[in-house]
């Protein structure tokens, strides 16, 4: 890409908001889960969070799942856009998808699905989760002429991201990831690299009881 070609200035990876999940079935790609009242809030704090920052968003992307359809409304109404939804950034697909994985996980039947954690066997590779997100922000990132794109997007793929950004090994313990409910990670492209820039939880503590 040539030196002087216009290009965004930031690209912001924005986790949904809080789902409504009363049965704390891992959800997956599963259809109608839609945000809780509190996570349309929280979707509300993670726009309000980059206006009062002073940044101007130019492109919005979000996954094609509800509850990111549901997150992307307030940045779209804040500055105007139409979401573009995009395969790229979804949740990655899942063995225990539609159950309760405390339930999942006690019944030796499912244990075989837990044998190759680097991978992992239980779902969606990471280095495939890594290059499909990656594929999409290069694509925004060399559409865009001047200021920042939103992606709306998911845990895994977020977190994933962030590890493949560092040079960091994917294989990792869901439990350790730092990726709150309408969390916002930052990240700039100079050249052909890419570095996280900020991380921010603009939004109150919610209830995350069926990611991936």
């Amino acid at each position: 890409m040539p030196a002087d070609r216009p290009h965004a200035d930031r690209l912001h990876l924005v986790r949904h908001g809080e789902v409504h999940n009363p049965e704390h079935i891992l959800y997956g790609r599963l259809p109608d889960y839609h945000l809780s009242v509190a996570g349309r809030a929280m979707a509300q704090a993670a726009a309000d969070h980059l206006a009062e920052q002073g940044r101007i968003v130019t492109a919005l992307r979000c996954s094609p799942l509800e509850r990111t359809q549901e997150s992307a409304e307030p940045f779209a109404e804040k500055w105007g856009l139409t979401p573009v939804l995009d395969e790229r950034i979804i949740e990655p697909w899942n063995a225990f998808e539609g159950r309760r994985m405390s339930r999942a996980l006690r019944n030796p039947v499912n244990w075989w699905q837990l044998r190759n954690p680097r991978k992992p066997s239980w779902g969606e590779p990471y280095v495939d989760m890594a290059q499909r997100v990656r594929e999409a922000m290069n694509e925004a990132w060399d559409a865009a002429s001047g200021g920042d794109i939103v992606f709306v997007s998911h845990q895994a793929p977020i977190w994933i991201q962030h590890l493949y950004t560092a040079g960091l090994r994917l294989q990792h313990d869901p439990r350790t990831r730092r990726c709150a409910l309408s969390s916002i990670t930052s990240l700039e492209r100079v050249g052909d690299s890419w570095h996280e820039v900020d991380y921010a939880e603009p939004a109150a503590s919610g209830i995350d009881l069926g990611a991936v």
